[in-house]
């Protein structure tokens, strides 16, 4: 196990929510009403675990060993992924304005939030594409193998700063449980 498989692991747990929320979103564009709570869910799962925990580990630790190894930031592939991350939380924050816009009443902004699901869904598929197939590749070979193993330790002490211990554990549990109620 290297630091890349670990995050190519993250993206597949990210993969099953993203089905999930697209279809969420699908019944919503069908008129059904938003399921609030898991809404709420999987809102949590994208910022602690996508965004706070595995897009910390790029930003934080790849990146920086990745641009340090001779990879541009700037007009680059870094670039490119860390404006992605950026994109992606503007949509995850229109998704949960939308999600509280409806739980005060406005039954209209269901569609917002779909909008914004779909969005967020769409650029995520993609972005983990290019990760997995171009930039980790890059990464695998541009990083020695002691700083390989560095990067293990420090994706490590990340996990159990940024969503403590457990909280793995307990998203692949709401994984399932969505999955077999959205896509069974």
């Amino acid at each position: 196990m290297n630091a890349t498989n670990v995050l190519k692991e993250e993206h597949q747990a990210i993969l099953r929510a993203l089905r999930v929320l697209d279809t969420i979103s699908a019944q919503v564009e069908a008129g059904k009403p938003l399921p609030v709570e898991d809404l709420d869910r999987i809102v949590e799962f994208i910022r602690v675990f996508a965004d706070r925990c595995h897009h910390g580990k790029e930003e934080d630790l790849l990146f920086v060993e990745m641009e340090r190894a001779g990879i541009p930031r700037q007009r680059g592939p870094l670039g490119v992924m860390l404006a992605e991350h950026q994109y992606g939380r503007d949509y995850v924050k229109g998704m949960a304005q939308a999600l509280e816009a409806y739980k005060a009443g406005d039954k209209r902004a269901a569609a917002e939030v779909a909008r914004n699901a779909r969005g967020y869904t769409s650029l995520l598929a993609q972005h983990i594409d290019k990760e997995d197939n171009i930039l980790y590749p890059m990464a695998e070979q541009c990083l020695a193998p002691a700083k390989d193993a560095e990067l293990m330790r420090e994706f490590e002490r990340v996990e159990q700063e940024r969503i403590g211990p457990g909280r793995h554990e307990a998203f692949h549990a709401l994984l399932d449980r969505l999955e077999k109620t959205y896509l069974s």
